[in-house]
C-alpha cells in the first residue's frame, strides 16, 4: 500500500518551482512559456528532470507504437502536466491519471497556470490497488477493471 506521507514529501520541492516560476511570471501566458521557465526553475533548484519525456504504452506486454509525451518527470517518481487554460476538465486529469498508470509513477502533480494563483493539484497512483487517490487518501479513480 502506498505510504502518503512518503510521497508527499517527494513532491515538496517540485511544487515550490512551480510557485517560483507563477509568482515570477504571474497569470496570462502561454503553456510552453511557462514549461521553458519550469525547466530552469528545475535546474536552478537541482531537481532531477526530464521534459517532455516520450514513452510508448503497451498492450499485453507489447509496445504500441503510439507517443505519449509527459511534460515533466521530476526525481523519476513525479510526473508533471502543465495546463494554461481557464478551468479544467475532465480530460485534463484523465491524462495525468493515465500517464501514472502507465508509467507506474506514484505522485502527479496537474498544474494550471492561468489563474491569479497557480491552481496546483496532487495525486497518487498505489499500483498495488490500481487506484488514483487525492491528498486526503480517498479514491479518485480506479484502473483495477481495466
Amino acid at each position: 500500500m502506498i505510504n502518503l506521507d512518503v510521497e508527499k514529501k517527494k513532491m515538496y520541492d517540485v511544487i515550490g518551482a512551480i510557485h517560483d516560476v507563477h509568482r515570477y511570471l504571474g497569470p496570462g501566458l502561454n503553456e510552453s512559456c511557462y514549461q521553458e521557465a519550469m525547466e530552469l526553475q528545475l535546474r536552478e533548484s537541482s531537481i532531477s528532470y526530464q521534459r517532455e519525456m516520450s514513452f510508448h504504452p503497451t498492450y499485453k506486454g507489447v509496445p504500441l507504437q503510439s507517443t505519449f509525451r509527459i511534460d515533466f518527470l521530476c526525481n523519476n517518481d513525479v510526473v508533471i502536466e502543465c495546463k494554461a487554460v481557464p478551468e479544467l476538465n475532465p480530460n485534463h486529469r484523465a491524462q495525468l491519471f493515465n500517464y501514472m498508470r502507465l508509467l507506474n509513477k506514484p505522485c502527479g502533480i496537474l498544474v494550471i497556470f492561468l489563474p491569479k494563483f497557480a491552481d496546483i493539484q496532487r495525486y497518487f497512483y498505489d499500483n498495488e490497488s490500481k487506484n488514483i487517490l487525492a491528498v486526503d487518501g480517498h479514491v479518485i479513480k480506479n484502473f483495477r477493471d481495466i
